[in-house]
């Protein structure tokens, strides 16, 4: 695990497009289907939008069905937190990065039973990916 990130919020909306801030920094959520990793079927390596941490392997991905990027469990223990989550009337667990903090999407337990049982249901925006060949 790296360590932790701290920059200010006006830090964060110079560095972030809107839709990113309002996602990772605002605990947004982006529309189902429309970004631009949910249907994303390469190789390679999901990293924070915010900080640049791998996250998720293209190896843990899973078509949910959900409209967003899904994974069975993160690259390794400690790469994401999960914290309750009590907004909209309903109580679920929220996924963010042990680096910066940053909303990466929620977690549920209706995942593929072969593997961990989870659902890691992550925004695109979230995330970018490093397909396998592709430099750091």
């Amino acid at each position: 695990m790296s360590d932790v990130m701290q920059k200010t919020e006006e830090d964060w909306k110079k560095e972030l497009t809107p839709e990113q801030y309002h996602t990772l920094r605002e605990k947004g959520t982006e529309p189902a289907f429309t970004g631009t990793y949910w249907n994303e079927h390469g190789k390679g390596m999901y990293h924070c939008a915010a900080c640049g941490q791998e996250l998720f392997s293209s190896d843990t991905k899973f078509d949910s069905g959900s409209g967003w990027p899904s994974f069975d469990r993160p690259l390794a223990e400690g790469r994401v937190k999960e914290v309750v989550d009590t907004s909209h009337g309903m109580r679920r667990t929220e996924v963010v990065c042990s680096r910066c903090g940053s909303h990466l999407g929620h977690v549920f337990d209706d995942g593929p039973k072969a593997t961990t049982g989870m659902r890691y249901c992550i925004n695109s925006c979230s995330l970018n990916m490093k397909k396998e060949g592709e430099g750091k």
